[in-house]
């Protein structure tokens, strides 16, 4: 009998693919989002590609539209889940805000729906005895880093509040584990900069509103919606003066959650914090070079000042991830690139 899967933020980038990846190994998944950065369309898509595989099979999937702050809503769903069906075995949690300069002008919101979205979460789990968690955590939490790639027990100093957010999340989520009177299996996972697509161009990153990641912005710019691209500084201290970071394909992400998910289900109790990145630097320049040779197309540029909240190099040390798990990136930057720009180009609007 398969696993029954909550996955809260299941309707956005990463929500959505690790869903897909979750459905193809035959667990069953309750998604969660409150729809306000998302569309509930990208669940559909993953039910077009599940069907174009297995036309004749049962999809496992049902959604619910809720804040992760409304408690009663998630008892409802645990509880309806041990009468009817069956009980949900594990929680994922994706659902959060996660943008660097808005919680910065918006502090409040993010604490707000970030850690009291958690521990409510976290509450509920507690009383109905689900006891796995695999939480979306961040690159973030580690804040100035010296260049070297960054390893799981280097020191934890955020320097924004979603940073912040995350690590407070932590902290929570260890106290918790600390706490004898129920056995739980914890997995924070530190996301560095994922990118790309499914490789079916029906499934990617389009979140509601201005887009202030990176890669969106490219692809805007190339398929001239944009005129050209805003690099936030040129004098960092890195190889050509821009940002470096560690960009790691979606899919590659996806299933490391999967691989996360069954390893704490069967090491219980434990608490783990591992990076999820490529092991490799990449400047913004390199990233836009890198789009252009995949997909023939220009991305022009012009300079602007830093960002505030920005770091100058966030590089993943992943021989943890490696070792445990038996995870290791599969997509290079060149798949990526071009299957971000196959999704981007057969959907200039995104869902819509």
């Amino acid at each position: 009998m398969s696993k029954k899967i909550l996955v809260t933020g299941g309707t956005g980038f990463i929500g959505s693919h690790t869903i897909l990846a979750l459905l193809k190994k035959g667990y069953e998944v309750l998604a969660y989002d409150s729809l306000i950065n998302s569309s509930l369309k990208s669940l559909e898509r993953v039910k077009e590609i599940l069907k174009k595989d297995k036309p004749h099979e049962d999809i496992k999937l049902k959604f619910i539209k809720g804040d992760m702050r409304d408690t009663n809503l998630l008892q409802n769903i645990f509880e309806k889940s041990r009468k009817m069906d069956k009980e949900i075995s594990a929680v994922i949690h994706f659902a959060g805000l996660k943008s660097v300069t808005n919680s910065i002008i918006n502090p409040i919101d993010y604490w707000d729906v970030n850690v009291n979205g958690t521990i409510n979460l976290v509450k509920v789990m507690n009383t109905f005895k689900c006891s796995n968690f695999v939480f979306s955590s961040s690159a973030m939490v580690y804040g100035y880093s010296t260049g070297e790639p960054l390893k799981e027990d280097f020191n934890i100093d955020p320097i924004n509040p979603y940073g912040m957010t995350k690590a407070v999340n932590e902290k929570f989520l260890k106290n918790l584990f600390s706490d004898l009177s129920q056995e739980w299996s914890i997995c924070n996972l530190r996301y560095f900069n994922p990118i790309g697509a499914h490789e079916s161009g029906k499934i990617g990153e389009f979140p509601l509103g201005v887009s202030k990641n990176i890669f969106p912005l490219i692809n805007q710019v190339g398929l001239k919606i944009e005129k050209k691209l805003k690099v936030f500084g040129c004098d960092w201290g890195t190889i050509d003066g821009t940002c470096v970071r560690d960009y790691i394909n979606i899919m590659d992400l996806s299933e490391g959650h999967i691989l996360a998910l069954e390893y704490i289900t069967k090491k219980k109790p434990i608490y783990l914090n591992l990076n999820l990145g490529t092991g490799k630097g990449v400047s913004v320049l390199n990233l836009i070079n890198a789009f252009e040779e995949a997909n023939n197309v220009r991305i022009p540029y012009d300079f602007s000042d830093r960002r505030e909240g920005d770091i100058p190099v966030l590089v993943a040390d992943n021989s943890k991830a490696k070792k445990i798990l038996n995870w290791h990136p599969k997509r290079n930057l060149l798949d990526s690139c071009r299957n971000g720009w196959k999704w981007f180009k057969n959907n200039p609007r995104g869902y819509y």
